[in-house]
């Protein structure tokens, strides 16, 4: 059977991606001072595991079923396979030269769907998958993760931006605004290369990310979707408050860089990975889900709930960080665990009601046929005797 015409391979893929979300949530806890078996390990890869392994997968499977072509398919695969050659205990540089292939193949599908539709929002996103290829390429080459950090940043927010002005084309717009918004995309690009780490990358960065939050506000079509109801306002509810976020990061880097500070770096990478990315996962997953699964995916309102804890850990590890108070940043990563937690118990359990619901209304639609004649006698009778 052909991949494109098979899910059994997208749901690999998801799976391989649900392994990399475990084994760096682990990773995470231990950095954040929980005691958990090959802690140690896990913590070195939190970041790969989390960026490449997770989103880099979900990215890559995202882009391949658009595409509807079955080498794209190799992105998901080697990204999901780099994250099992460093859970195996594996050199480095397996896992980043299965990495480099993950984002090459990306790379090729994003330039390809760009010729297939010129726009800015593909090329931005084209421009996302270059900045993880660069991002794995000096990995490959011996950098150190704080020295390339900022590439795989701009990986994911390059790629969500351009998702959101797809999302919001159609809207009008002032003259100049395109420049507007890439402008930024150059700040983030110049402050990775020079590193997020360094004063001037810190800085160059931080007016990207806090340029880029304020063309987002001002233009996305969330600011109009948030006055509706159900999923669509759950939906403008997640961006707006990543954009907050994606603000919040730019500002700790300009006010306290990573150079001088650790909680400055701590504060500014989760903001963006926490309080931008995982929103805007929580946002899209129904969505994508569908899309890339052909599953039916239930909305519920209950969502909130793991939204806002996602957040309230946000917020309790900026404070924590900026008290400098250990035992509450340990929480908070114990609260950001329970918010993705509970967003996967709380789609599953409303897609199960929502698929028994169908069941009994399909039931009960038949079960009504089999008795025509009673069907009949109840409204053709009357108009006989009238």
């Amino acid at each position: 059977m052909a991949m494109r015409n098979s899910h059994r391979f997208r749901i690999l893929f998801l799976l391989l991606g649900a392994v990399s979300l475990f084994a760096g949530l682990c990773g995470g806890l231990w950095r954040l001072g929980w005691v958990l078996p090959h802690g140690a390990a896990l913590g070195q890869l939190h970041g790969p595991l989390m960026i490449s392994g997770l989103f880099g997968t979900l990215i890559s499977l995202e882009r391949a079923v658009a595409l509807d072509r079955p080498w794209a398919y190799l992105g998901p695969a080697a990204a999901g396979l780099g994250s099992l050659f460093l859970l195996a205990g594996s050199p480095p540089v397996a896992g980043a030269a299965a990495y480099l292939l993950a984002s090459a193949t990306l790379a090729a599908a994003s330039f390809l769907i760009l010729r297939q539709q010129p726009a800015l929002f593909t090329a931005t996103m084209l421009g996302g998958a270059l900045a993880w290829l660069a991002g794995n390429l000096f990995w490959l080459l011996g950098d150190g993760i704080s020295d390339i950090v900022g590439w795989w940043l701009a990986f994911l927010i390059l790629t969500i931006a351009g998702e959101r002005l797809e999302m919001s084309r159609l809207l009008p717009r002032k003259a100049g605004s395109e420049a507007l918004f890439i402008l930024p995309l150059g700040l983030l690009a110049t402050g990775a290369r020079n590193g997020v780490t360094g004063e001037n990358g810190a800085v160059l960065f931080g007016c990207g990310l806090l340029a880029t939050a304020g063309w987002l506000l001002r233009h996305d079509i969330a600011r109009r979707t948030i006055r509706q109801t159900g999923q669509t306002r759950f939906f403008a509810v997640c961006m707006l408050l990543g954009y907050a976020w994606l603000g919040v990061a730019g500002v700790a880097l300009l006010l306290r860089s990573p150079a001088a500070t650790a909680f400055g770096y701590d504060i500014a990478l989760h903001a963006i990975l926490i309080g931008f990315v995982v929103s805007m996962v929580f946002g899209h997953a129904l969505i994508i889900l569908p899309a890339v699964t052909q599953w039916r995916v239930a909305y519920s309102s209950r969502l909130y709930v793991p939204l806002a804890l996602l957040h309230i850990s946000m917020l309790v590890r900026v404070v924590s960080g900026l008290a400098e108070w250990p035992l509450s940043r340990q929480a908070s990563g114990l609260l950001t665990l329970l918010a993705i937690v509970t967003f996967i118990l709380v789609i599953v359990v409303a897609t199960l009601r929502a698929r028994q619901r169908r069941i009994e209304g399909i039931s009960g639609i038949q079960a009504g046929g089999l008795r025509p004649d009673n069907a009949l006698s109840g409204s053709a009778a009357p108009r006989t005797r009238s």
